[in-house]
Formats: structure tokens, C-alpha cells, sequence
């Protein structure tokens, strides 16, 4: 199919693809050199503080870090777990999910973990590129050196990038690869520039570096130094969510040469901070970045703006990331439905409006709370520590479902998970000192995910099926009725029961017992949410009929939900089979018209007082309700807002509640 056939094409290795791979997947974990080194120093008393040990192993850290969890697992072994050539947590689950019904569990966890981490970062890494302009005396003459002009201009940047969403980003989504070029070749020049006068800093690619600063007393913060060395990772993540965009080649091809330029950076400032710690004008400054003062002065404005451009590139990746985790999750059942557009002509490029408002408002309350940089590293990379250590659980799922021997399966979930829980671990300090805006973030995200799964499991759990075969008699009588009204030419109703030959039975009580539904062909569609991302399949169950006709649509994760469009697919090519009758008009604008009009029904429950679940229970299920009012509709998920539509509301009577039944007396007389 069509879609298939332009999701291979990125699979290729092009020009073209390294440079979208480029400006896709690397925001994040490209610009943490705007803040890594400076949030290690900051947490070790300043700038004074350090020695040549210090900065070794710290740069040691760094190096293994970056290797042992993004080259090594993500890049060389999670990629591996693609799902028809999507990657992420999500598409990670769907592929293992037939295992064991808990596996949704770490999903759900990791799934919210990293939409909080996407909040946090637009924040942080447009702060600490904008806060670059107070080296500059120009800007100081002009605004002074107060932080909340910082604070404004961020606020401003911020407003403008997710206001620009709604409108699609193609054509600046097109300078973003060269951008971020550009961006990596600066970081290795401003890297070497300061390198060569201090070559031996290259020593802390030894491992025994990084070990031995961790107990050393140069390092003030011992084991807690992770906290802050783990920044350098926390774009690791978007390597695995972001292959479907990109390939899985293009990475291989271009990340060697993202991580040299990294670390070329990383110890070019390493090289700065031994060069200029024993200045004294240095240690008068409390907020030093390394980044900015290991930059010539005569690029600094260049050094600014590249910075600048490179955190909304960053921001902007991880927005349409947030789209696309949410859009998934809406698929797989696990979030409200929400209204979705699609603003360009770029594969998978979408957006959704509420969840725009919601990442703005969170980014500007986030930029007002903290107000610098530096406050706000102290509570980012909590939350991605966690999605991380979910997809290890996932991922270790998946090579016992591929057969690997399980002593390689056992190896590999213990080596990474040792790492991520001690990552982990260090950053539980951050929880005190701002963490804690991380937590109640991704808690929210996760409660409302698992109140939307346990809603689905307690409705299904007292969901009546029947059979539709039981009924085509009534049926078939009722469509020949001269007595009764014609309701609809084609009547589709919306089920969600997945076997071919069975119907809830709330739906049959709707067609027959209130007021009797007249049309010429009853349709039964059945939308099942397949593990394949791009599958769009359909089977068709007629029951030897030519007017009943139960549809399983069968899409996957990252197709969109028109059913409108596909239905009107489906009836054309039953016509053209001879399955269904031609459906005449007598007045019509449209030439040899096969069909007539469509109604769909909508079956949407509330619930009954006379329910009897648990207090818990019952109060997921009103609280889903509630939520629901202010979700996309029904009318607006499937793309039916041109059609006609009716939505039934009836009780769900949920448990078993005690009836009275009642006593006949008619009296006597004495």
C-alpha cells in the first residue's frame, strides 16, 4: 500500500536522510553541552573547587556514559527492536505486550515518565542557550543583567514556537538538518580550539578515571555526581522513539559523528576549566558556563545565536515526540481520545491542540518557577532515568519472545539496569530541589493512563455479547417493513466486540426494541488497533446476507481513524463484488451513485446508580466520564463532522446491585 511504500523509503540511507536524522533525532542529546559541565561544576562549589582529577574523571563519566547507554544499548541493541520500522517505548510494548498482560505496566510508567521529560526540556535548554546574551556588554547596556529579562525573552521564544504548531512546521522543519550540522561541526571546533592546549585530557577515556572520581575527595558530591553526568544522556531516549521518522541506517550513519563532536565539545571545556580556574575573575562568577566562556569572544554572538537555534530545534523534536507518544497511547487505549489535525504533507507530522495548550502552559509555569538554568537541571533527568530503566524491562521481554538464550537476555538486563538504577539513585537527590515538579507531572500522566486501561478492563469485564445470526430474521423483516420509516439507507453502528459473528447486545436493543432502526444495510464496524503501525486491513463477515454486514477494520497504531473514508471504501468495493445491492437515488448531484446515505450510531454509556462496583471502581469510571466531556467526541476522532451522526446514551449497570422486587397486595377487605 501507499503508506507502506513511503515508510520503506527512509529506511534508505540518503544525503537527504542524514541530515533530517540530524535535525529530528539529536536535539535533545546534542544540546546538553549547554549545561552539563556547567551543572557537574556547579554542584562541586564552583569553578575554584576543581582539579585536574576532578575534571578527568568527570570527563570520564561522560565519555562511558554516553557509550554504554546510548551507543551500546540504545544504538546497537534497542534499534534492533523495531516494530515494521517504528521505534519507542509504545511501539517497544506492542511487540511484547502478547507475552504477559503486566508488561503494560512499565510501558504506561516509561510512556509518562517521557512525556514529563518533554515538558522539562524546552524549558531548560532554551534558558540555558538564552542566558548566553548576559556575556554580551551590548545586551547588558541595553537590558541590564537582571534574570527576569532572561526569563521574558524565553517566555516569549517559548510562546512563539508552540504557537507556530498549528500551522506545521514543513518548511522550517526543512532548515533544521543543516541547522543542526552547522551546530555539531561548531561544537567540535569550539572543542579542538580549546583541546590543543591541553592535550593529555584525552587520559579520562580510560575507564579508571571515571571510577575513581567517584570516591575521590576532589568530587564533593560522591556518588551523587551522576545526578548531573547523566544529562549528557537524556536524549538517548529519542534515538529509539524517533527511528520511524528517519530509519534505523541513517542513525548508525550519523551518530559517530554526533558523539565525536559531543565529546569533542565536552573536553574542550574540560580543557577550559583547568586553563582559567585559577583566574580570579572567573571565580567571582556564581552561574559559570563553560559552553560560552570556551568560545573565542569574537564568535560569541555567532556562538549565542547557533545555541539558540539549536534549543527550539531541540524543543520543537521533542513537542512533535509528545504528539506522536500521545497519539500512540490514544490508540492503544491507554488516553483520551483527543482532537487531532494534520497541519503538513510530512509523514507522521501531526498535532494536537489540547496538548499543545497543555505542554505551553507547563513549559512557561516550569520557566516562571525556576527562573535559571541552573535551577532547573537541578530537577531534570529524573524523569528519563525511569523511562529508560522501563524500556530495559521491555526490551529484555522482547529477546526472551525472540528466543535469545536467556543467560544473554539475564546479561544484558542486569549490566544496563545496574547503571540505570544507580543513575537513578543519584538523581533521587533531585526530587528535593525541584525533582519533584518531574514526579507530579509524569504521576498525572500515568493515573490518567491507567485510569483509562482499568476503565476499558471493568467495562469489558460486564459487556453482554449475542449472536447476530439469532437476529437476521428480525432484521431482514424489518427492512422490507412498509409500516415502519425508513431511518437511514446505510446504518452503521460501532461496536466493539472483535469476534466476526457477535454484536453487544445493547446494540441490538437499540435497533430493535427502541422505536425499530429501518435501513437497507445494517452495518456492524469493529475497530481493532493492530501491533503493526501501519497496517490497514479490513474483513468482511455478510452471514450469507446482502443487507447485514459485520466489518473488523484492522489499522495499526499510526494510522489515522477516517472512517468515514474507509467505509466508504469498503461499501464501493462490496458493490462492485455483487456483495451488496446498488443502492439508487432518485435525486442526487453525483452521476450512476451506487450508494445512499450513511447514519452512524454511536453507542455511549453512562453510569447507572444502580451500579455496585467497589468505591475505587466507580470512581475511575465517573472520573473517566467526566474527562470525556471535554475530549474529542466520537464524531470528530473517526472524521465523521460532515455526516450524520447519532450519539445514544444508555446506563451501564455494572456489578450486581440487590433489586427489591416487590410484593403484590391488592388489599382485603376486613
Amino acid at each position: 500500500m501507499e503508506l507502506s511504500s513511503k515508510h520503506s523509503d527512509i529506511s534508505k540511507l540518503t544525503l537527504g536522510g542524514t541530515l533530517v536524522t540530524l535535525g529530528v533525532v539529536y536535539g535533545d542529546i546534542g544540546t546538553s553541552p549547554l549545561y552539563v559541565m556547567k551543572s557537574v561544576i556547579f554542584g562541586n562549589g564552583g569553578i575554584q573547587h576543581v582539579s585536574e582529577n576532578f575534571i578527568l574523571g568527570t570527563l570520564s563519566l561522560v565519555f562511558w556514559t554516553l557509550t554504554i547507554l546510548t551507543s551500546i544499548k540504545y544504538v546497537c541493541i534497542t534499534l534492533k527492536a523495531d516494530n515494521n520500522g517504528e521505534g519507542g517505548i509504545f511501539s517497544l510494548y506492542t511487540l511484547v505486550r502478547s507475552r504477559s498482560r503486566w508488561l503494560i505496566i512499565p510501558a504506561m510508567i516509561g510512556g509518562s515518565a517521557l512525556l514529563a521529560d518533554g515538558m522539562l526540556t524546552p524549558a531548560v535548554t532554551v534558558t540555558s542557550a538564552v542566558e548566553g546574551l548576559k556575556l554580551l556588554p551590548v545586551f547588558q547596556d541595553l537590558f541590564g543583567n537582571s534574570q527576569k529579562n532572561i526569563v521574558l525573552l524565553v517566555i516569549f521564544i517559548i510562546c512563539v514556537l508552540f504557537f507556530i504548531q498549528h500551522i506545521g512546521t514543513e518548511f522550517i522543519g526543512k532548515l533544521f538538518g543543516p541547522i543542526m550540522f552547522l551546530w555539531f561541526c561548531s561544537l567540535a571546533f569550539f572543542g579542538i580550539i580549546n583541546l590543543v592546549g591541553n592535550p593529555f585530557l584525552l587520559r579520562a577515556l580510560s575507564p579508571h578515571y571515571a571510577i575513581n572520581i567517584l570516591f575521590s575527595d576532589d568530587n564533593k558530591l560522591g556518588f551523587f555526581i551522576l545526578g548531573s553526568i547523566f544529562l549528557c544522556s537524556t536524549g538517548a531516549e529519542a534515538l529509539y522513539s524517533d527511528m520511524g521518522h528517519v530509519g534505523r541506517k541513517n542513525i548508525y550513519f550519523t551518530w559517530p559523528f554526533v558523539k565525536i563532536c559531543l565529546l569533542l565539545n565536552y573536553f574542550g571545556q574540560g580543557a577550559w576549566v583547568l586553563s582559567a580556574k585559577g583566574n580570579p575573575a572567573h571565580a567571582l562568577i556564581e552561574d559559570i558556563n563553560p559552553f560560552y566562556q570556551m568560545i573565542p569572544h569574537g564568535m560569541l554572538i555567532y556562538g549565542i545565536v547557533i545555541s539558540t537555534f539549536a534549543a527550539i530545534i531541540a524543543s520543537q523534536a521533542l513537542i512533535s515526540g509528545s504528539f506522536t507518544l500521545v497519539s500512540e497511547a490514544i490508540k492503544l487505549n491507554l488516553f483520551p481520545k483527543l482532537h487531532t489535525l494534520y497541519p503538513s504533507h510530512l509523514k507522521g507530522q501531526l498535532y494536537i491542540p489540547a496538548i499543545n495548550r497543555i505542554l505551553c502552559f507547563v513549559c512557561i509555569g516550569i520557566v516562571l518557577y525556576f527562573q535559571s538554568s541552573e535551577k532547573m537541571e537541578s530537577a531534570y533527568g529524573l524523569a528519563i532515568t525511569v523511562t529508560m530503566l522501563m524500556t530495559t524491562i521491555l526490551l529484555f521481554n522482547y529477546m526472551l519472545k525472540k528466543k535469545t538464550p536467556i543467560v544473554l537476555a539475564v546479561i544484558m538486563l542486569v549490566f544496563f539496569m545496574s547503571f540505570e538504577v544507580s543513575f537513578f539513585l543519584a538523581n533521587i537527590l533531585k526530587f528535593f530541589h525541584g525533582g519533584f515538579v518531574a514526579v507530579i507531572i509524569a504521576v498525572t500522566i500515568l493515573f490518567v493512563m491507567y485510569l483509562w486501561d482499568r476503565s476499558h478492563i471493568i467495562k469489558m469485564r460486564y459487556v453482554e455479547y449475542v449472536p447476530i445470526k439469532s437476529y437476521i430474521p428480525q432484521l431482514s423483516q424489518l427492512c422490507t417493513d412498509p409500516e415502519v420509516p425508513k431511518y437511514a439507507s446505510n446504518l452503521v453502528c460501532l461496536s466493539n466486540c472483535s469476534k466476526p459473528k457477535e454484536i453487544e447486545r445493547k446494540i441490538m436493543y437499540f435497533l430493535l426494541d427502541k422505536r425499530p432502526k429501518k435501513a437497507d444495510v445494517y452495518w456492524f464496524v469493529n475497530v481493532s488497533v493492530t501491533d503493526e503501525p501501519y497496517q490497514a486491513e479490513y474483513a468482511v463477515e455478510n452471514f450469507n446476507t446482502s443487507n447485514i454486514m459485520k466489518i473488523d477494520l484492522k489499522l495499526g497504531f499510526r494510522i489515522d481513524q477516517s472512517l468515514n473514508v474507509f467505509l466508504r471504501q469498503i461499501s464501493t468495493d462490496l458493490v462492485k463484488n455483487k456483495e451488496i445491492e446498488p443502492q439508487t437515488s432518485t435525486y442526487s448531484i453525483l452521476p450512476n451513485r451506487s450508494l445512499g446515505d450513511f447514519r452512524f450510531v454511536f453507542i455511549q454509556e453512562i453510569l447507572s446508580h444502580e451500579s455496585s462496583l467497589s468505591a475505587w471502581d466507580s470512581l475511575l469510571l465517573r472520573t473517566k466520564f467526566f474527562i470525556q466531556k471535554f475530549t474529542a467526541s466520537p464524531t470528530n476522532w473517526f472524521g465523521l463532522d460532515t455526516s450524520d451522526v447519532y450519539i445514544e446514551k444508555v446506563p451501564m449497570f455494572l456489578g450486581h446491585s440487590d433489586h427489591v422486587v416487590l410484593k403484590r397486595n391488592d388489599g382485603k377487605k376486613s
